[in-house]
């Protein structure tokens, strides 16, 4: 089992930067395919960003050049920093964890954090 935690959300103003973490209860970098999802009221889970064990990142279209995502190894942590964000930005964020490679089919994520609210308002 894997446990999954999120932390970082939180409300910024339009323009501005947040940076989320997902801490892992073991080491799974090496082996997992990591990503994050966002789901925003009324909308349909969307992978935002993801990075496989071989450190391959894929964005979807509407966040590349503004999120990064990242990983600590060591500290068994993830990141995505965000960067330029906008209103539709808007949603909770939840990482998730698949033991394959680069995938856009979220049922294929075995373990999933808890979600954290993130809010762009001015």
């Amino acid at each position: 089992q894997v446990q999954l935690v999120e932390s970082g959300g939180g409300l910024v103003q339009p323009g501005g930067s947040l940076r989320l973490s997902c801490a892992a209860s073991r080491t799974i970098f090496t082996i997992y395919t990591m990503g994050w999802y966002r789901q925003a009221p009324g909308k349909q889970r969307e992978l935002v960003a993801t990075i496989t064990s071989g450190g391959n990142t894929n964005y979807v279209d509407s966040v590349k050049g503004r999120f990064t995502i990242s990983r600590d190894n060591a500290k068994n942590t993830m990141y995505l920093q965000m960067n330029s964000l906008k209103l539709e930005d808007t949603a909770v964020y939840y990482c998730a964890a698949r033991n394959g490679g680069y995938s856009d089919y979220f049922p294929s994520y075995e373990y999933w954090g808890q979600g954290t609210q993130v809010t762009v308002s001015s």
